[in-house]
């Protein structure tokens, strides 16, 4: 199955982790690819990393915010690929591509190149989620599930900042 969390609302990375939870707690084998977060981070990278080991991988440099760093980044989300990629060869049967929506939206991740992943995925048997803003409608009409976060209210817009264990 191809599972995708998107939309504007909090919350995509938190269901990618219950996921992968979920599945390890069936015993089955996952790997957890970030493709935005830097390592060391957020507060789930800790937990994942002990919980998976090596198939747990922050490849990320942080969000693309000046153009003039996008080489680096579409390095980094093409390192990030290729891990994922050998996970899906290596037998995994839940792989979870955290934020490589936001990669596929930035231009640092070709549609072919995830279609790729998604393919040899499938003929493993490994089922797949996907998480990031602005899931585009190819990927959404090849989904068996999609749920679409909104916010309905979020403490940042009467100022409240980031909160360690809840955002990050």
């Amino acid at each position: 199955m191809i599972i995708v969390y998107t939309g504007e609302g909090k919350g995509k990375t938190s269901a990618c982790v219950g996921q992968a939870v979920r599945a390890r707690g069936h015993g089955m084998t996952v790997a957890f690819a970030q493709f935005m977060k830097r390592p060391h981070q957020a507060g789930e990278q800790r937990l994942l990393a002990e919980l998976l080991g090596e198939r747990f991988y922050a490849g990320g440099i942080g969000f693309l915010r000046r153009s003039e760093d996008f080489p680096a980044h579409r390095a980094a989300a093409q390192t990030t690929l290729a891990w994922a990629h050998a996970q899906v060869d290596s037998g995994c049967q839940v792989l979870v591509l955290d934020e490589a929506v936001y990669a596929l939206g930035y231009g640092l991740l070709e549609r072919s190149e995830l279609e790729a992943v998604l393919d040899a995925a499938r003929a493993a048997a490994c089922h797949v989620v996907l998480s990031g803003r602005g899931a585009p409608s190819w990927l959404v009409a090849r989904a068996h599930i999609v749920t679409e976060m909104l916010p309905l209210r979020h403490a940042y817009a009467e100022g409240v900042a980031a909160q360690a264990g809840v955002e990050f």
